[in-house]
């Protein structure tokens, strides 16, 4: 699907080419930095940040604050979200994890309100939206692409967040009916907030679901496409029909679902290397959906810069096609030293010029 002409910047018509594979003119690379790595390194990652303008093109000195935790699910200690989900966090810049579950006991279903997406979201007040429609036009004008998105975790994961993993297991494995109830109310939360950003003029809408374990899926193929395949439907078909584009950032391995997924309407996926393995993405993937491959962040710590640079290129070389489909993304957590975030720059920038 090719989005309507306007007059794009490079970096956005050349994110469009790879999409929709319009044979690219570079492979697009990005690096994330977690608050943690930045409180750990500070001045000296900035450097390296500095050193490396092509994935960090409006990075400026001193326009970090090495100690700032904006999102409240990454700060120690403990706070409770607007679904009444309880995070607990021992490591400050990291992001915690959920340990009360308002829903744990089925009982409490019967009163349980879901908050208001256009009023409240996940970890705070929902934004202005008419600011943000504004800000929209903006982007819009400028060339570039306007992008909304569901928080992380906003079907698959609110699930056994609001009834707690084991509880979410046994529902599944039982085929308890009140579970489809639930998935209903998540769902219906779901489409107000992609029907608000599609309204305010989104191009592209992110969804974040870890929906895979480290070997397989937690649950099997046969409940996925019982449960949530038919809300995936809905959430990215209503996304397609309105000429926007679908993101799926997923963790673990998700290989026995990718065509559930693909047909469901996904448009660029963002899967694990490591989980998936590099020959289980070649095969569900390559050609089919554009990938922004998540290199390997349990190699990073422990590898050499040598080995980093080797693995880097054995992926680009495996996925690449001259018509595009290749991203590819490297998230540096603390445990990743600062010789290895340089390396896993330096051969970014090296292979976003590969030819093939």
């Amino acid at each position: 699907m090719a989005m309507e002409p306007r007059n794009w910047t490079k970096e956005a018509e050349n994110f469009l080419k790879v999409v929709d594979f319009r044979y690219p003119d570079w492979i697009p690379c990005s690096v994330g930095i977690l608050p943690a790595t930045w409180r750990k390194y500070r001045e000296a990652l900035e450097e390296i940040v500095l050193r490396h303008p092509r994935l960090f093109p409006n990075f400026k000195k001193g326009s970090i604050d090495f100690d700032a935790v904006y999102d409240p699910g990454y700060r120690r200690g403990r706070f409770t979200d607007s679904w009444g989900c309880v995070w607990e966090n021992i490591e400050e810049g990291m992001e915690g994890i959920v340990v009360g579950h308002p829903l744990e006991d089925w009982s409490a279903l019967e009163n349980y309100k879901v908050p208001d997406p256009l009023v409240q979201w996940d970890r705070g007040p929902a934004p202005d939206w008419e600011e943000l429609r504004k800000r929209f036009e903006r982007i819009k004008a400028e060339g570039n692409l306007a992008w909304g998105g569901l928080p992380h975790g906003a079907m698959y994961m609110r699930i056994y967040y609001l009834r707690g993993f084991e509880n979410f297991m046994i529902d599944i494995a039982t085929e308890d009916p009140r579970l489809q109830k639930l998935i209903d109310m998540v769902l219906e939360h779901n489409m107000r907030l992609i029907n608000k950003w599609l309204e305010i003029g989104a191009d592209i809408i992110s969804f974040g679901d870890d929906l895979g374990a480290q070997k397989s899926l937690p649950i099997s193929p046969r409940h996925f496409r019982k449960y949530f395949t038919p809300c995936f439907k809905k959430m990215f078909g209503r996304v397609r029909e309105a000429g926007a584009y679908v993101y799926l950032h997923s963790d673990g391995h998700i290989l026995e679902i990718m065509d559930d997924l693909i047909e469901a309407g996904m448009n660029i996926i963002n899967p694990q290397i490591r989980a998936n393995t590099l020959e289980g993405l070649v095969k569900t993937c390559k050609g089919r959906v554009c990938i922004n491959l998540d290199l390997d962040r349990q190699l990073f710590p422990f590898a050499t810069p040598d080995e980093i640079r080797e693995h880097i290129w054995t992926a680009v070389k495996a996925l690449y096609m001259p018509e595009g489909g290749l991203m590819l993304e490297a998230e540096c957590e603390p445990d990743v030293p600062l010789e290895n975030i340089e390396a896993i720059c330096q051969t970014l920038e090296e292979v976003m010029d590969y030819k093939g």
